[in-house]
């Protein structure tokens, strides 16, 4: 028998009754009366739980790697503020020396020519504290601030008004926006 042949008599011949039209052909589909509907239903029971895990998983993921994030930006802004910390308790303990330059340098003897070799390192000093972030407040003739001036005297004063800095008893510095000791000012009354 040749090929053309078994091909042939392997394919069911087609009944011509409209009754055989109208009745579904058997195939592979999840029809219910098919021998392969159960294994069919129970495929797609897997794969709906397959799917529901793998978003379970997909959200899980989602929110470890948000955590992550959140963790890793936390620790970073921890560590940039322990560095601000200790940058300022180490500049704070230099003021009382800038102080002390700066007393000595307003009463210098102007006919001492090592005065000036002494201004310079006063400078240099400034200039090395400044580029660390130091910032002077400026606090004589503004209104008083309790952020930032700390009055140790209040005085009766005909040129300013009331609340006003008369004078600046020692200089108050901030390390970028924050406060590491502020101004000590005489206020008008």
């Amino acid at each position: 028998m040749s090929k053309k042949e078994k091909l042939h008599q392997s394919e069911p011949e087609a009944e011509s009754t409209p009754e055989a039209a109208a009745a579904p052909v058997a195939g592979p589909g999840p029809e219910a009366g098919s021998d392969i509907y159960p294994a069919f239903a129970e495929l797609e029971k897997h794969l709906a739980e397959a799917e529901s895990q793998a978003a379970e998983y997909k959200d899980g993921w989602q929110r470890s790697a948000a955590d992550f994030q959140n963790y890793r930006r936390r620790v970073e802004a921890e560590k940039a503020e322990t560095y601000q910390n200790a940058v300022g308790s180490i500049i704070k303990r230099y003021l009382p020396i800038l102080d002390d330059m700066e007393r000595a340098l307003a009463t210098r003897p102007a006919d001492l020519a090592w005065v000036d070799g002494i201004e310079l390192i006063f400078r240099k000093l400034q200039f090395i504290l400044e580029s660390e972030g130091l910032k002077r407040i400026e606090a004589e003739g503004q209104m008083f601030d309790p952020n930032f001036h700390e009055a140790i005297l209040q005085e009766p004063s005909e040129d300013h008004e009331s609340g006003q800095i008369i004078a600046v008893v020692q200089n108050g510095y901030m390390l970028g926006e924050r406060v590491i000791r502020p101004a000590l000012v005489r206020v008008a009354q």
